[in-house]
C-alpha cells in the first residue's frame, strides 16, 4: 500500500538527485538507477513517477527554471529604476542558487537536449523569451531603439558565461560572472541613468 503524501516528496528527491547526478557526470549519460539510488529509492519507483529519464530531466529543468524565475522576480521587486532593473536581472542570473556546478551542468545539457526534444526546446524558448522581455522592459527607457540589440547581446552573453563555466574548472564565481556581464552593459549604456 502506498504511503499517502509521499509522491511530492519523492518527486522532489528525484529532481534534486537528477541535478546532482548530471553535475557529477557532466552529461546526461546517467541512468535512472543512479538517480534513484542517490534519491534513496528504486529505479522502478522513479519510472513510476516520471516514466523516463528524459521526463525526470525535464522536471529537473522546470525546477531550475522555477527557482531562477523566483530569483529574478525577487531581485526586480527591489530594483529602483531601469538601470537597477538591468543589474537585478544580471545578478539574479548568476545567483548562488542558479550558478552552482551541478546546475550549470544541467543547463549545458539542457541546451543540447533542446536541439532534439520538442518539450525541452519549448522550455528553453520560454526562458529565452522571459529573459528578453525583462531586459527589453529595463533597457528601453535607457537606450530606446537599441534595446532590442542590447537585450539580445546581453542574453547571449549570460548564456555564454554559463557555457564557459560548464566547460571550465574550479568553483563557479557568480559575482565575477555578473560583473563581466555588467562591464559589457556599462560600456554599451554609456552615461545613461
Amino acid at each position: 500500500m502506498p504511503k499517502i503524501g509521499m509522491e511530492p516528496i519523492r518527486k522532489a528527491a528525484l529532481v534534486k538527485a537528477t541535478i546532482a547526478e548530471i553535475g557529477r557526470a557532466g552529461s546526461l549519460d546517467v541512468t535512472v538507477a543512479q538517480i534513484a539510488r542517490r534519491a534513496g529509492m528504486s529505479s522502478a519507483l522513479a519510472h513510476h513517477y516520471f516514466g523516463s529519464k528524459e521526463q525526470i530531466f525535464l522536471a529537473a529543468m522546470r525546477h531550475i527554471l522555477t527557482l531562477y524565475g523566483a530569483e529574478v522576480r525577487g531581485a526586480l521587486a527591489a530594483a529602483q529604476g531601469p538601470k537597477e532593473r538591468v543589474r537585478a536581472i544580471v545578478r539574479a542570473s548568476f545567483a548562488p542558487g542558479s550558478f552552482r556546478r551541478e546546475v550549470i551542468g544541467a543547463w549545458l545539457n539542457f541546451y543540447v537536449l533542446a536541439q532534439t526534444v520538442p518539450e525541452a526546446r519549448r522550455l528553453l524558448s520560454v526562458y529565452q523569451r522571459r529573459l528578453r522581455s525583462n531586459l527589453l522592459f529595463a533597457l528601453r527607457p535607457l537606450v530606446g531603439d537599441r534595446a532590442e540589440a542590447l537585450a539580445e547581446g546581453t542574453g547571449a552573453l549570460i548564456d555564454g558565461v554559463y557555457i564557459r563555466q560548464a566547460l571550465g574548472e574550479g568553483t563557479p564565481d557568480g559575482k565575477a560572472a555578473a560583473e563581466r556581464v555588467m562591464d559589457y552593459l556599462e560600456r554599451e549604456l554609456g552615461g545613461t541613468q
